[in-house]
């Protein structure tokens, strides 16, 4: 009969760890698969914490962007080579700013037009240079427009010939 009992105990305890293991794998499972999904970008966490309500009421508040065109710029490059610089810009404003925007359009020129004469022809060639031009054409509309009524530029077109 002691026999019977030994055979009993050895049975239970190895469907035990069955029990044990089964949802552990599951969990892991499932976790990969979430983590995994998450990290291919088919779904955020923080989309399920974000309330759903708010999204439709934070887009009718968005102000009204309009973008205001400058002239274009044409200036020749200093340099041995005779090289013509063409650029057209817009800047980001809002609509209660748009009539500023226009009115102060002939001093943007003017900051852009200096600035861009100064820089050295060689500097064109170099890479990166169109985020430098775009960073110092912005901290000089912010100069001229103030930060209130400017938003952003916009470069449209940006050729050496």
């Amino acid at each position: 009969m002691s026999d019977v009992a030994d055979i009993n105990t050895e049975q239970k305890s190895g469907r035990g760890l069955g029990r044990i293991l089964l949802p552990l794998g599951l969990a892991l499972v499932l976790g990969g698969a979430g983590f995994a999904s998450t990290w291919l970008g088919f779904w955020s966490p923080m989309s399920l914490l974000a309330p759903h309500a708010d999204k439709p009421a934070a887009q009718e508040a968005l102000p009204a962007v309009v973008f205001v065109d400058i002239p274009q710029i044409v200036l020749t490059l200093a340099g041995p080579r005779a090289q013509t610089l063409v650029m057209t810009v817009k800047i980001e404003t809002d609509q209660a700013h748009q009539a500023a925007v226009d009115y102060l359009t002939p001093r943007l020129l003017d900051a852009f037009n200096s600035f861009l004469a100064d820089v050295d022809a060689s500097a064109f060639e170099k890479r990166g240079i169109l985020d430098i031009v775009r960073d110092e054409l912005a901290t000089r509309a912010v100069f001229v427009l103030g930060k209130e009524a400017f938003t952003d530029l916009l470069i449209t077109e940006f050729r050496i010939q």
